[in-house]
């Protein structure tokens, strides 16, 4: 096993830990450890709420998730030599659920959770459709994830980082906020926001000094969206077996990374879609000088898909084009379109006994396959949602006998939007 470079106590808050790690990107954040190009390393991680969500039948967490903790990240990791205008190659070697821990109060201890967010904390991808908070628990088996909220339904595991990235420079940082902060401009008492400015409240900077904290906090960016270091792009196949070439931006590269997930589709549409867990992570570390010129690699991150992800190989698939549910026409809008897909494909499910919002939170958390299946066609864009059938306990294909129906079981905790 490769060295622990970043450990967590489970009995321990992540702002107690023996090395302090972040929730904001900031280049003065300082490294927690250093390493060399060539080193492997094991990184532990909480799940990205540090044990707010719990094992329940409530969804009383989830309306009140302090989305201003998030996320919390393991790092900085300072790549001794490497240089700005560099490209980090980071190989992803292994990654799981906390080790040795099958039970207890965390996520990633045998088990993790899916969350839809209320309208009015967070939203989601279809939240005009589901403003309330709902959530669903996970039990880990093995490789195979089942659920009490979500019955007559298994997952194999395509475990993965939600988030990880190397920290901007101050100019990178600058034009963050900038052009941020004028999105949120053109509708400031949007709900849910436009984006998420600097907040210094809630900020956690790992061991930068006291004197400095108040003026970093007040400019660092929330870890939400993915940007141009890489951050939190949710892609389900940067797993086991990936190699990826992060821009680097500052002396060091400054790595971070958190937010582990067991299982997630494509797009994570209910924000809180993967199964997450708090887990570890290998990785390998190497260095492309001057990568960033060579490759023309200036506001992305390039990654090699994992080697290892679970075989479905029979798929039933759901459309959708860019006209929204009360018929207004849209211009070659590829995010309404796959929100209609996903909506069909919900619609589909309910014939089956799943209420909707069990639905919704089979989609963000199954191994889904999201595709842009037409861009050109004015004026409808075709965007294409892909469910594999051997997740479900029943043949899922419709038929002459019609549907089999489920036993719903308790169903989906739920609490009002407040």
């Amino acid at each position: 096993m490769p060295d622990v470079i970043f450990p967590l106590d489970s009995a321990r808050k992540f702002e107690d830990q023996e090395k302090i790690g972040h929730n904001r990107w900031h280049p003065e954040i300082p490294p927690v450890a250093t390493v060399k190009p060539g080193d492997s390393f094991r990184v532990h991680c909480r799940e990205w709420f540090d044990g707010a969500i719990v094992n329940d039948d409530s969804a009383e967490d989830i309306l009140n998730a302090p989305l201003l903790t998030v996320h919390k990240l393991s790092g900085p990791f300072a790549v001794e030599g490497v240089k700005p205008g560099d490209l980090l190659v980071v190989d992803i070697l292994d990654v799981g659920p906390i080790p040795q821990e099958d039970a207890g109060p965390l996520a990633g201890q045998g088990w993790g959770y899916t969350g839809i967010f209320s309208r009015n904390n967070g939203g989601g991808f279809l939240t005009d459709q589901f403003p309330d908070a709902y959530k669903a628990i996970w039990d880990f088996s093995g490789q195979v994830a089942t659920s009490r909220h979500v019955p007559e339904v298994s997952y194999v595991g395509l475990i993965h980082p939600g988030l990880m990235g190397t920290a901007p420079s101050a100019e990178l940082l600058g034009r963050w906020n900038r052009r941020e902060g004028d999105l949120i401009a053109t509708d400031p008492h949007r709900v849910p926001p436009l984006a998420l400015p600097p907040e210094a409240g809630h900020a956690l900077l790992g061991s930068l000094p006291a004197s400095e904290f108040d003026r970093v906090a007040g400019e660092a960016a929330r870890t939400a969206p993915p940007r141009e270091n890489g951050g939190n792009q949710d892609i389900k196949n940067l797993s086991k077996g990936s190699r990826i070439f992060y821009p680097v931006f500052v002396d060091g590269a400054n790595l971070s990374l958190g937010d582990l997930h067991f299982s997630q589709g494509d797009g994570e549409i209910t924000f809180c879609g993967a199964i997450e867990m708090g887990g570890f992570i290998d990785l390998r570390v190497d260095v492309i000088r001057g990568g960033m010129d060579t490759y023309g690699v200036s506001e992305n991150a390039i990654f090699m898909p994992g080697i290892i992800e679970p075989r479905y190989s029979e798929w039933i698939a759901f459309s959708g084009t860019s006209v929204t549910l009360d018929g207004t026409q849209h211009y070659l809008d590829s995010h309404l379109s796959y929100q209609r897909a996903c909506l069909h494909a919900i619609d589909y499910l309910t014939k089956f006994g799943y209420s909707p919002e069990q639905a919704y939170l089979l989609l963000g958390s199954a191994p889904i396959e999201g595709r842009l299946s037409g861009v050109v066609d004015i004026p409808n864009s075709c965007s294409t949602v892909y469910i594999p059938t051997a997740i479900f306990d029943f043949d899922v294909r419709p038929s002459a006998a019609g549907p089999y129906r489920i036993d719903p079981g308790m169903g989906a905790p739920r609490s009002r939007n407040a």
